[in-house]
């Protein structure tokens, strides 16, 4: 391949507009900000002309009723005959979107396509206690649906919801556990490791002038709960979860070499998709042979270094899936990442910011960035569901030696073992993972993974104080339970 084959997609141009305001009575609605976030990529790209030739707009799901947010945007940019598309709910969409018209624009069906999203979550609840709403003028212009991107599939069964178990507050922190469990930790020092290595996520988005919080927190500071700072799901505190009161537009703008020559965009702004991945887990947390490894995102992964010919060592800038900890260290155990990396661009979901599904549209802003400066390749990890879906991207200053390549690896993922479950459990279980969900006012109830002895898997819980006590003063996870017939828990042993 030529190092400038007319055909190979390359990022020109990406769009972080942050809106976070004192009187949030002047806030824009969220296609604005998308709208916002887009003029900035074309900015960026040093060719705001471009915005008169998009081919493809593709607007990620989000908290909003638009049935065709990307028509709005773009016929408000000057594009008109932009094919409009709407993707499916999850964190993977952005990367999985940006895949998509890599490929269309390889295969010569597209010169120009924009990935967008954005949320406004922090004014609509501002503007909810002064009694006022967001304005809604987007959402009351009757349009048609956008082309759907991607299926919407429910990420939970109705016996895990019935059992208490469909928060991602819930599923990673039970995630949690059974990670400290596997390293053979201890309480005190498991809760040390994870609050260091959020420690690292602060720095890096106290340093990012797009993130949301700018405030430095101290692995002492992360780890311990406070008014400003309660536990949610044992072990984490408030600031190890995705954050989702934010309000953001991101934009990211892919063209064709020939499309970027011929508008005069500068070679400085052009970034490589090398290569690039799709894939899932069981959509069901509960069908998960255990809870400490990842054979999807170990798949995804390390397909996506295969694709580019390259190593975790030849990554210089890279953006795990951070919604919480126990994500980024499945993502850093299956893939070989050394633990003194670092492993985020933005600052993480929890510092930098979450909005919703979009939050990679991000990842992958602030790593193409990092890698304009720098001249390494850089690898970003999204991720969608309960660790269940994932997308993988790995760009570069330099075309790839090889024409972008995109694998999806479902039908090797699939050959690994499922776990049956026992939907009505009753009598001795094996402890496997669990957390302890607290309210404003403490600790409200104990959610429990068991095993039974033919091997199907149990959920249960309790609410009976000394127990959730007892679970987070002790490790529990290996110690034998009764599992009475209301799905409860009996004594610990």
């Amino acid at each position: 391949m030529t190092e400038l084959d007319k055909r190979s997609p390359v990022i020109v141009g990406v769009g972080q507009y942050k809106q976070k305001l004192d009187d949030v009575t002047s806030a824009l609605e969220q296609y604005r900000l998308m709208e916002e976030a887009v003029r900035l990529a074309a900015d960026d790209a040093g060719c705001p002309s471009l915005l008169t030739s998009i081919d493809q707009m593709l607007v990620i799901g989000g908290m909003w009723r638009y049935p065709d947010p990307g028509r709005l945007i773009a016929e408000s940019v000057g594009s008109p005959q932009a094919h409009t598309f709407l993707t499916a709910m999850g964190g993977n969409m952005p990367q999985a979107c940006v895949s998509e018209v890599c490929e269309l624009i390889l295969a010569n069906q597209i010169d120009i396509a924009v990935v967008t999203g954005g949320e406004a979550v922090y004014s609509k609840n501002k503007l909810k206690e002064l009694g006022l709403e967001l304005p809604k003028d987007g959402a009351e212009k009757e349009l048609d649906p956008a082309t759907p991107f991607g299926e919407n599939i429910p990420m939970s069964s109705e016996h895990e919801r019935n059992s208490g178990f469909y928060m991602p507050t819930q599923i990673y922190a039970l995630f949690e556990s059974a990670i400290r469990f596997s390293l053979g930790e201890t309480h005190e020092n498991h809760r040390n490791r994870i609050a260091a290595l959020w420690e690292g996520f602060n720095k890096v988005a106290v340093a990012n002038p797009h993130a949301w919080v700018k405030s430095p927190m101290t692995a002492e500071d992360i780890k311990t709960a406070s008014p400003s700072n309660r536990m949610v799901g044992y072990p984490y505190t408030k600031s190890m979860n995705a954050n989702s009161f934010v309000d953001y537009g991101g934009a990211i703008i892919v063209c064709s070499v020939e499309k970027a020559q011929s508008l005069g965009i500068s070679r400085d702004r052009w970034v490589f998709p090398h290569a690039a991945t799709d894939g899932q887990a069981s959509y069901l947390f509960s069908e998960r042979e255990n809870f400490h490894e990842s054979p999807a995102i170990r798949i995804t992964g390390k397909r996506c270094f295969e694709l580019a010919g390259v190593s975790v060592d030849d990554i210089g800038p890279m953006d795990l899936y951070s919604c919480f900890p126990s994500c980024v260290q499945l993502i850093m155990k299956e893939l070989d990442i050394s633990s003194d990396r670092i492993v985020t661009t933005t600052g993480g979901l929890p510092f930098f910011g979450g909005p919703m599904n979009s939050y990679v549209i991000h990842a992958i802003a602030s790593t193409v960035d990092a890698i304009r400066e720098t001249g390494e390749m850089g690898y970003v990890h999204a991720n969608g569901g309960y660790a269940t879906k994932q997308a993988c991207g790995i760009y570069g200053s330099s075309p790839p030696s090889e024409p972008f390549k995109r694998d999806n690896v479902q039908t090797v993922i699939d050959q690994y073992p499922l776990r049956e479950v026992d939907k009505s459990p009753e009598g001795k279980a094996t402890i496997e993972a669990y957390t302890v969900m607290h309210g404003r006012e403490g600790s409200e109830r104990a959610l429990i993974s068991t095993l039974m002895d033919d091997g199907r898997r149990a959920l249960a819980s309790n609410e009976d104080e000394s127990i959730m006590l007892a679970l987070m003063e002790d490790e529990y996870i290996g110690h034998s339970i009764d599992i009475l017939p209301n799905g409860n828990v009996g004594v610990l042993a």
